[in-house]
Order: structure tokens, then C-alpha cells, then sequence
């Protein structure tokens, strides 16, 4: 039975509920990074670069691959060197560095805002004992 109990505490731990938390966000984050990259970056450089499909770029390294073919044909057929995925996902890597990066720097500038406003508010009043403990101590000093 410690058993059941000892894993109910490490599974229950805040830090744990956090890092599950933090998890599944990164997952939906990186699903709508996903989609931005997919469905709107690389049409633009596609468009810019004259509508070029990078998924579909590759070498030939086989003496029977045709070359403009859909990659998936020309796979099979025979060895190709597919760097074109390889640059969408570089690109996907770059942007999503980018954007982490931004908000990063966002959490860091909204906590120095907020530091700097809890040293700029006053000091919280003492309490009633202490003003007490204080209007004896200076009485008894006058006596």
C-alpha cells in the first residue's frame, strides 16, 4: 500500500501537474506553428521563388531515377537525395527559434516591469502591535 500512496504524491506533485501542463501546450503550440509555416510562410517563399515546391526537390543517385517527378516516385524508382525536406524543416526549426525567442523575451520584459513595481510600492504599514511595542518603547525612554 506505500507504494500506491508514495506514486500518488509523485504524480500529484505541482511540478508535475505543471511540466503535463506545459506539455500539452507545447503540442497545440507547436501544431499552430505547424500550420503557419505549412499553410502560410512557405506559399510566400514558394511564390517569391518562383513557386517552387521544396518537398519535392531532390537529387537523383540512381541511374533510373526520372528527374521531376513527385518525390514519392522518384523514391521509388531508385536513390535520391531529398534535401528539400530537409529545408522546410530547417525553416520550420528557424521560425519556431524565433518565435520562442520572442516570447521569451516577452515573459522576461513583462517580469522586470513587474519587479520593478513591487520595489517602487511603498512599504506595507507596520502593524498595530509594532506601532504599540514602539509608542511604549519611546515612552519609557522619556521617563
Amino acid at each position: 500500500m506505500g507504494m500506491v500512496k508514495e506514486f500518488k504524491e509523485f504524480a500529484l506533485k505541482g511540478n508535475m501537474v505543471d511540466m503535463a501542463v506545459g506539455i500539452i501546450i507545447g503540442g497545440a503550440f507547436g501544431l499552430i506553428i505547424k500550420s503557419l509555416i505549412d499553410d502560410v510562410i512557405m506559399p510566400l517563399v514558394g511564390a517569391v521563388i518562383s513557386d517552387v515546391d521544396f518537398s519535392n526537390m531532390y537529387f537523383p543517385l540512381a541511374d533510373g531515377v526520372e528527374k521531376g517527378l513527385p518525390l514519392d516516385e522518384a523514391r521509388a524508382q531508385g536513390a535520391v537525395f531529398a534535401y528539400g525536406n530537409f529545408i522546410t524543416v530547417l525553416i520550420n526549426f528557424l521560425i519556431l527559434a524565433f518565435v520562442i525567442f520572442l516570447m521569451v523575451k516577452m515573459m522576461n520584459k513583462a517580469k522586470a516591469k513587474f519587479e520593478a513595481e513591487k520595489e517602487a510600492a511603498p512599504p506595507p504599514a507596520p502593524a498595530a502591535d509594532v506601532v504599540l511595542l514602539g509608542e511604549i518603547r519611546d515612552l519609557l525612554k522619556n521617563k
